[in-house]
């Protein structure tokens, strides 16, 4: 994990759907995929077990009716799991109360979901104040807040439109922003740019980025798409069946999947994408160089001007040291499939 220890925990979470399920879950039982259908009930999320440090983007994917939904809905207990337990930042949020667990939606937590949801006789600004209205905040300083927020999100002189005069891309960033407007600590993204054209949704993943390198915000991510997921995520969970069956960097995923089936779901990703530097350096460094390359930085990323150097580049790690050295061998090796996880 990055940052300084966990923000989100949950563990042993469970979603079961049928009669009394927790008849079925009682004592801490694990039931099998086998005795979960039996009992006539369908398992929507199995047994998960994430953490989620301060500041990471955490992306939970996989495929359509893999869980990852109905996961992100337990974790901000929009859906009551069935079993196992949440804390955000010390606090457990299954024995929160009602009063409790609203006032931690309304001043703690951000949600933007695939479908904008923006109130349509509303304009740009009366939709990001609305959430400051819903705390109670006077109109001056809430609108003046979302005045804030529309600009971070590059909608400034916009803020007297209606939803319906926007397009698609300015609509999720209108979503992006009313999120914001509270400062949420925790921000949960279920497939935001899904619903987007794929230039506008590359727009959207740079905006994305760009907001998060100011704000340092705590985002678990969802989406089906390994691209996308690859380009933000610090770390990812995928799900098959209701049950995370991997968590880890994107490169560990392609270059130690835990099992076929994450062999399968990245064996189509460009290597370049996700392997770094230190992943196909030599140790030791060299004694002369071309320049110097971060021990995190991806293939495609270096590429070309490593592949163009005469001599080696020395890697370096986060406090300047060299640690190894790469070549243009090593760079071509990955980029035609000869490298790590090939």
């Amino acid at each position: 994990m990055t940052g300084g220890g966990a923000k989100l925990a949950a563990r042993g979470l469970w979603k079961l759907y049928g009669p009394h399920p927790e008849r079925l879950l009682a004592g801490g039982a694990r039931p099998t995929p086998e005795a979960i259908r039996a009992s006539g009930h369908v398992a929507a999320v199995r047994d998960a077990t994430i953490e989620v440090a301060e500041g990471e983007i955490f992306v939970v994917m996989g495929l359509s009716g893999s869980g990852k939904s109905t996961l992100i809905r337990c974790l901000a207990r929009l859906v009551e799991p069935s079993a196992g337990s949440v804390s955000f930042d010390g606090i457990d949020l299954l024995a929160a109360s009602r009063a409790e667990l609203t006032r931690i939606r309304r001043h703690r937590l951000g949600m933007v979901f695939q479908h904008f949801a923006l109130l349509p006789h509303l304009t740009v600004l009366e939709n990001v104040a609305f959430p400051l209205e819903v705390q109670g905040m006077a109109r001056g300083p809430r609108e003046a807040r979302a005045r804030e927020v529309i600009a971070l999100v590059g909608l400034e002189g916009r803020e007297g439109r209606y939803p319906r005069e926007l397009s698609g891309g300015q609509q999720q960033r209108v979503g992006i922003a009313r999120s914001l407007a509270g400062n949420p600590e925790l921000w949960f993204l279920d497939e935001p740019f899904s619903a987007l054209d794929p230039l506008i949704r590359r727009e959207m993943q740079d905006e994305f980025l760009r907001l998060q390198r100011g704000l340092r915000k705590t985002i678990v991510f969802i989406t089906h798409d390994f691209d996308e997921a690859i380009r933000l995520a610090d770390r990812i969970a995928i799900m098959k069946d209701g049950a995370v069956v991997q968590t880890g960097t994107p490169e560990e995923l392609v270059l130690r999947p835990a099992d076929p089936y994450v062999a399968e779901f990245t064996r189509h990703v460009a290597r370049a994408k996700v392997v770094t530097a230190a992943a196909v350096m030599t140790p030791g460094g060299p004694v002369e160089h071309a320049g110097t390359v971060a021990a995190g930085d991806r293939i495609e990323a270096i590429a070309a001007r490593v592949e163009a150097a005469e001599l080696p580049h020395a890697v370096v790690d986060a406090a300047g040291r060299v640690v190894g050295a790469i070549d243009r061998r090593a760079v071509i090796g990955v980029l035609v499939g000869r490298g790590p996880g090939s």
